[in-house]
């Protein structure tokens, strides 16, 4: 059974410069002359941890975490203005010519997953491989199942909880009214609608192990929330069914795709979907896991999957 390596601390962190008004946090760990990997975070708006550099052992990878656009330690927090999924595939190419590296492998999970994907199909020459945990292929489909005809079916109460937040008129459109609700000038109508995104986020994504934060929502969180939403609304800013559509593109690459049996958020479908679009990939059900990047199972695949990129490419 596979375990996350030993802590570490990165040899180097800088801002990076976008043109405009985003500076994006970029760092590297591990060894410098080692194989580039890219680790790509969820949310959107989640951020990078500490813990995302154990992943990789740090002898064979040069490991390259950065917080998207908005987002964790990159500047300004929350900004959604030029903010969209091409321009953080954009900076993605800017970190890899700004660190001089001719190819790098993709690992991501959920959202990241999605942003590996699509920056593999802009850039299939770049790319030695895709580690892909939790696939969110950011359809109607997949929105509708998390706010609409889904998983609501499975915590009814706390679905309801969600839709009382919202005005009456939204009843019967949560993701509308959470969309104008959470972006509304009622500040306090704003927070209370994103507590209950949170809280359902979490609990959808965690099960059992969620801990309800007790806390008001505060000025990051709702920032937080109203970007994850920003995408949300404008379908994450790209064509629906674009990632499957795309996948011949990526057939020469090689894949490991990772998925929980027990994943609420994204559902198991979504990865099978994908790995009938990229039938060569090495694709791993976990009987025991569900949609986070934790637990035993879950990060004995995982490290184990970059174990064997670090022998294979």
């Amino acid at each position: 059974m596979r375990v996350l390596y030993p802590a570490i601390t990165p040899f180097h962190t800088f801002l990076l410069e976008t043109g405009g008004i985003h500076q994006v946090y970029v760092e590297q760990s591990g060894n410098p002359a080692g194989m580039p990997v890219i680790f790509l975070h969820g949310g959107p708006c989640s951020g990078t941890r500490p813990d995302h550099r154990r992943f990789f052992n740090p002898e064979r990878y040069h490991i390259i975490l950065f917080d998207q656009r908005g987002c964790g330690q990159s500047l300004p927090f929350g900004e959604l203005q030029d903010n969209t999924t091409q321009d953080l595939l954009e900076d993605m190419e800017r970190i890899r010519t700004r660190l001089g590296l001719r190819q790098w492998l993709l690992f991501g999970g959920s959202w990241g997953g999605t942003l590996a994907l699509l920056y593999a199909q802009q850039h299939p020459h770049s790319v030695l491989g895709m580690i892909l945990r939790g696939v969110f292929l950011a359809r109607q489909a997949d929105m509708d199942w998390f706010l609409g005809n889904g998983v609501n079916r499975i915590y009814p109460r706390q679905w309801q909880d969600l839709k009382d937040s919202l005005p009456p008129q939204f009843a019967d459109s949560v993701q509308q009214g959470l969309y104008r609700t959470v972006f509304a000038d009622d500040e306090d109508l704003a927070r209370r609608a994103a507590k209950q995104w949170l809280r359902w986020g979490g609990l959808v994504a965690l099960g059992n192990e969620f801990i309800e934060d007790a806390e008001p929502v505060g000025d990051q969180a709702l920032k937080q929330v109203r970007m994850e939403l920003h995408y949300a609304r404008h379908g994450y800013f790209i064509k629906e069914n674009q990632i499957l559509d795309n996948c011949w593109l990526l057939q020469h690459i090689p894949a490991i795709i990772v998925h929980g049996q027990h994943d609420l958020t994204c559902p198991l479908e979504s990865g099978w979907l994908l790995h009938q679009a990229l039938p060569a990939a090495d694709f791993q059900i976990l009987s025991h896991a569900g949609h986070i990047a934790r637990g035993e199972q879950m990060i004995d695949a995982l490290v184990s999957a970059s174990d064997k990129m670090a022998r294979i490419l």
